[in-house]
């Protein structure tokens, strides 16, 4: 069966996401290091991983294929995931795929070069999240889930 995994620690569409997952009678794993209210929805499962670098990154990963919707910020992460077969959107509903990962995890490296040679730390923060993004993530999420059911990958029962 599909599973809808939330990488949750500062992900702002986790309400969100669980009504799109609820629609669509789809688990939903929200995993994070600790701190979340556990819903009580029985779509949903809250998993609180070891503290650490990475524990919650590691454990959607290893879990993770073909069939899956994974919903994280974190490129590595994603990369990871599409490997799997997975599929995978941003908070704000843009796609990561095998076709644009290598340049978005080239991005990240570059932008992390720029932020290291930026001694007075001037500028950066990123744009905040809009209610415009979060219309966004809720239609790329209902797509995402519709293509997988339809492709076949899922086996998600109504």
């Amino acid at each position: 069966m599909s599973k809808l995994y939330i990488d949750a620690d500062a992900c702002p569409v986790k309400a969100e996401a669980e009504r799109v997952a609820t629609r669509h009678k789809m688990p939903m794993l929200v995993v994070s290091n600790g701190g979340l209210r556990p819903s009580q929805n029985p779509l949903v499962e809250t998993v609180i991983v070891s503290h650490g670098a990475d524990e919650a990154d590691m454990w959607i990963a290893d879990r993770c294929g073909p069939g899956d919707v994974v919903v994280t910020g974190d490129i590595p992460l994603a990369a990871k995931c599409i490997a799997t077969g997975a599929r995978v959107l941003r908070h704000n509903g843009e796609a990561f795929s095998k076709a644009n990962i290598g340049r978005q995890l080239a991005m990240r490296d570059l932008m992390a070069d720029v932020r290291a040679a930026n001694p007075l730390g001037v500028g950066g923060g990123g744009k905040p999240f809009t209610k415009v993004d979060r219309s966004r993530f809720l239609d790329a999420l209902e797509r995402e889930i519709r293509v997988a059911l339809k492709s076949g990958q899922a086996t998600v029962k109504g």
